[in-house]
């Protein structure tokens, strides 16, 4: 259904590109801490709304995330893989949607064989029912500024302030699809990862949904060791407290997620699979259920206390309104504590 519609839209690509693609690397040197991640932020979620696993807005996203790679000097390519999810019609009925969709991948080799991953999703809500269509979740004009093109504007500023600086530990840079779908994309990462790169991967960082909710939080995996805890979840705290940036971690009060750690997201895959996670997430774990589903204290502009996928709210326009400035607050905030946190980890020279 999306092939007409993905052939015209291949063909601008160049054009949607060119600005960014060819002004971002100079840029960096000059460019104030957290504008790189904003202004990347606006432009993923503007120029690639309905970024849906398998749809043209996600495969010329993914093509745009590996060129903003390689521009920056890293190894950098696509990787498809098919997979499938399930709709489900107002009568009840039931049928699988096949998909193919695109992960990026961007590395560079450290002194040592030991890696760190840094990783956000780049798809968008794909609608699972009719009742998600009427309900405006998902779907081709969903923009979703807050989940995930804040976390891939975080990761390509990242990227584009280490580029330069040699470190221990290599570095990868991972976008992947299908997060939204039950978390595919990640496994499919993990599942072509051979046994030395699992042994050999020190931590995985999760960046998802930095805009919207009320705090900043950093949480660290159920199966991360507590000295890995210390470096990274508790260091990252540390590090905020002395740039006066607000942060916590989850205070622990459902026991489905204990004390520091994360839920729902494509951490999840790699935590299971007993690798240290990190996930960064700006939500409120004192809301609702308890469970970091509830974004923010509920009020006009966000009646639910969500953004959620819902088209009409996690846009550009609407959260500019109602949260002025925060996008670019945000994004300084938190390249402000994970530029320094990753360069201590990766150990750079």
């Amino acid at each position: 259904m999306f092939s007409a519609l993905r052939h015209s839209l291949t063909r601008l690509a160049p054009g949607i590109c060119f600005t960014l693609c060819s002004a971002l690397p100079a840029f960096a040197s000059t460019t104030p801490v957290g504008e790189i991640a904003s202004q990347q932020t606006r432009h993923i979620a503007t120029v690639f709304p309905g970024r849906m696993t398998g749809s043209p807005a996600e495969m010329l996203a993914a093509d745009y995330l590996q060129q903003q790679f390689s521009q920056l000097g890293y190894q950098s390519d696509i990787r498809r893989f098919n997979t499938r999810y399930l709709y489900t019609t107002k009568d009840g009925h039931q049928s699988w949607h096949n998909v193919s969709a695109s992960s990026v991948i961007a590395a560079r080799e450290g002194t040592k064989p030991q890696q760190i991953i840094i990783m956000a999703h780049l798809d968008t809500y794909a609608p699972l029912s009719d009742i998600d269509v009427n309900n405006n979740l998902g779907g081709l004009t969903l923009q979703g500024v807050d989940d995930n093109a804040s976390g891939l504007g975080v990761m390509l500023e990242l990227a584009t302030r280490l580029k330069d600086i040699p470190t221990s530990y290599g570095i990868r840079f991972i976008a992947t699809s299908g997060e939204e779908i039950g978390e595919l994309g990640a496994a499919d990462i993990l599942k072509r990862m051979s046994a030395s790169e699992k042994k050999n991967t020190l931590l995985v960082i999760n960046l998802d949904n930095l805009i919207v909710g009320d705090k900043l939080y950093f949480n660290s995996g159920k199966s991360t060791p507590t000295a890995v805890s210390k470096l990274t979840r508790d260091r990252a705290l540390k590090l905020a407290r002395q740039l006066n940036i607000k942060a916590t971690t989850n205070p622990g009060l459902n026991a489905k997620y204990p004390k520091g750690t994360g839920c729902c997201s494509d951490a999840n895959v790699f935590d299971k699979a007993g690798i240290s996670v990190l996930s960064v997430e700006a939500t409120n774990w004192s809301l609702g259920k308890k469970d970091g589903y509830q974004q923010r204290a509920k009020s006009k502009a966000f009646p639910d206390g969500v953004s959620w996928h819902n088209a009409l709210i996690d846009n550009q326009q609407y959260l500019d309104k109602w949260l002025p400035q925060r996008i670019e607050k945000r994004s300084h905030d938190v390249v402000r504590v994970m530029l320094p946190l990753v360069k201590e980890l990766a150990k750079a020279k």
